[in-house]
């Protein structure tokens, strides 16, 4: 006997009538339609800043701010994958040809923020390698006032993209009064979080730079500047690598927190003295987990009961279970 069943149903964000409400597959993260539309402003934004630092940096003759106008546009970029994942994720989460939703789509695109990122770190290193053992002229004043100036607009940015929920429980309505278990990772947005790393490794090259500018103008140190630069491109690949594993757990169906999820359930269901003969549990949107149970026992219960057994695992949004009539059942 196998039985389909969602502990926690939760309701469709975006006003569309499945057609077997009980079964709808929407796992989008909760505040979906929220971080789309900071990170269309996002790339407002930055294209804005994009757009005045080329025509003033083409204008006044400074390939500073025409550099850094075109370094913002990869970040642009990034962003665009950011806000196209948000709204095809939206656009499909009833597509049936997705069999578990389009909640994993945001950690798709996170993976590929994230080599972007990762190619954005060497870029700049090696830049600052080639600076190092041929140094270039710098118009310190000119410099330290682009590099002011994209610090204040990245600030904004990541302001606006901090996932603010990041660490916290992932709700879904029951008034159970057990205890809440925490899982930060599973309900962490990937998506946004690719994002997120992309303004904030701006915002890093950015105080680097006016450090650097500062010893160069004050002290002659002009090799302080692709120093900086290499220490930037560092700390910016280790950042793009900590996305990159965390966004490939979660579409490898690997992610740490599945083991947390996976434990609970062993857990609720061991008060019936049935034996779980296999047991998967993988992500499939940011805080919603997926299992498949298999139950041998004696005297099977329906399925109903098993489910009200699991309603408590918050995280847990869609379960299969398969239960087996055995002859005698075992611890």
């Amino acid at each position: 006997m196998t039985a389909h069943s969602h502990p926690h149903p939760h309701p469709n964000p975006h006003g569309q009538a499945p057609l077997d409400a009980a079964h709808a597959h929407v796992f989008l993260g909760r505040d979906h339609q929220r971080n789309e539309g900071r990170a269309w402003l996002v790339i407002a934004l930055t294209a804005a800043m994009m757009v005045v630092e080329i025509v003033a940096g083409t204008w006044y003759g400074s390939m500073a701010l025409v550099a850094d106008g075109w370094h913002m546009s990869t970040h642009a970029g990034a962003m665009l994958i950011a806000v196209l994942a948000y709204a095809y994720a939206r656009r499909h989460a009833h597509d049936a040809r997705y069999t578990f939703g389009t909640g994993k789509l945001g950690d798709l695109a996170g993976f590929a923020s994230a080599v972007l990122l990762g190619l954005v770190a060497l870029a700049i290193g090696w830049e600052s390698v080639q600076r190092l053992s041929e140094p270039v002229s710098i118009d310190f004043n000119q410099a330290i006032l682009v590099a002011a100036l994209g610090l204040v607009v990245n600030l904004v940015s990541a302001w606006m993209l901090k996932d603010d929920h990041a660490h916290h429980h992932h709700p879904h309505g029951h008034g159970h009064g057990h205890e809440h278990h925490d899982h930060a990772g599973g309900t962490r947005d990937n998506n946004l979080r690719a994002a997120y790393m992309h303004v904030l490794a701006d915002a890093l090259t950015s105080v680097l730079a006016i450090a650097a500018l500062l010893l160069g103008r004050g002290y002659g140190w002009h090799w302080a500047d692709p120093l900086m630069g290499v220490v930037g491109a560092v700390v910016i690949a280790r950042w793009s690598w900590g996305l990159m594993r965390d966004a490939g757990r979660v579409l490898l169906d690997a992610v740490p927190e599945g083991e947390q999820v996976r434990a609970e359930i062993r857990q609720a269901l061991a008060a019936t003295g049935d034996r779980i003969t296999d047991l998967h549990v993988w992500q499939i949107g940011p805080g919603h987990f997926a299992a498949i149970v298999s139950v041998a026992s004696a005297a099977p219960r329906e399925s109903g009961a098993y489910k009200a057994l699991l309603a408590d695992i918050h995280e847990l949004s869609h379960v299969t279970l398969e239960t087996q009539r055995v002859g005698l059942a075992t611890g």
